[in-house]
C-alpha cells in the first residue's frame, strides 16, 4: 500500500483545513519544500500536493510550489486544485507532477475528462472524490455535486478511471479515524477500484487497518503535522 503524505498549499504555505473549511485553517510550515524534503529523507516516495486557493478560485494559483518541490526532490508527486482545462494538466506535467488529481471536473464535465484521458493516458490522473454523507461535494467541497460516491466511482470506470482516492470530509482533519464502512462499501460495489483513503487518519493502526480491508493507498496530512503518526512508522511500515 502507498503512504501518500499531504501537503495542503494556501498562499504558498503548508496548511491544514479542518472540514474542508477555510475559516480553519493551521499553518504548519511556511516552506512546503522544507516539509517534502524530511518526508524523503524518511523514505517517502510519494506525495499529494493540494493547491487549496486554486480549488477555490477554480483556476491554478500555486504552480511555483509544485515546481520548487518537484525540483527539489524525487517524489512522485501527484497535484491538483482549480485544474480546468488541457493546457493546466500540460502544464502540471511540465513543473513536475507525474499525475493530475482532477475533483470537481470530473463531476461536472465527465467529456471533458474523458477528452484528457484520450490524450495523457489513464495513468495520468487520480480522480479526487469528496464525500459527506456518500455524497460528492466540489469546488473546495463548497458545493453538492448532485451525484453519489458510488454512482460517480462507476462513471470513472467506465471512462477507464481506476485510481481513485475518496476523502470523507466530515472526517478530514478531525484525527477521529477514517471512515472504514464507507471504503469497504466502495469496493464491494467496485472491487476493480485502486481505492485510496483519505481523512481521518489519527494513528498508524489504522493504516494497517486501511490496508487490510484493501486500500491501495492512504493519503494522510494532519496526523503527521500534530505528531501522531511519526515519519518513523511511516519508514517503516510495509
Amino acid at each position: 500500500m502507498d503512504i501518500i503524505p499531504a501537503i495542503d498549499i494556501i498562499n504558498g504555505k503548508c496548511v491544514r483545513l479542518t472540514k474542508g473549511d477555510y475559516t480553519q485553517q493551521k499553518v504548519y510550515n511556511d516552506n512546503p519544500v522544507e516539509v517534502a524534503k524530511q518526508f524523503e529523507d524518511a523514505g517517502i516516495k510519494r506525495l499529494h500536493i493540494v493547491d487549496l486557493d486554486g480549488a477555490k478560485a477554480r483556476r491554478i494559483v500555486n504552480l511555483n510550489v509544485l515546481e520548487s518541490v518537484a525540483s527539489a526532490t524525487k517524489l512522485i508527486i501527484d497535484f491538483g486544485g482549480g485544474v480546468k482545462n488541457i493546457t493546466d494538466v500540460g502544464n502540471i506535467i511540465n513543473a513536475g507532477a507525474s499525475i493530475v488529481t482532477i475533483g470537481s471536473l470530473a463531476v461536472k464535465h465527465p467529456e471533458v475528462l474523458e477528452e484528457w484521458l484520450l490524450e495523457f493516458g489513464a495513468d495520468k490522473f487520480l480522480i479526487g472524490a469528496d464525500v459527506l454523507d456518500e455524497k460528492i461535494k466540489i469546488s473546495g467541497w463548497l458545493e453538492d455535486g448532485g451525484i453519489n460516491i458510488f454512482n460517480f466511482i462507476g462513471k470513472m470506470i467506465a471512462l477507464g478511471v481506476h485510481n481513485i482516492f475518496c476523502t470523507d470530509i466530515s472526517k478530514d482533519g478531525v484525527l477521529e479515524g477514517p471512515s472504514i464502512n464507507l471504503y469497504k462499501k466502495i469496493m464491494e460495489e467496485h472491487p476493480e477500484v485502486n481505492l485510496i483513503a483519505s481523512g481521518g487518519v489519527s494513528k498508524i493502526e489504522e493504516v494497517i487497518e486501511l490496508k487490510e480491508i484493501g486500500c491501495k493507498g492512504v493519503i494522510i496530512g494532519k496526523a503527521i503535522y500534530e505528531g501522531l503518526i511519526s515519519l518513523n512508522d511511516l519508514k517503516n511500515f510495509d
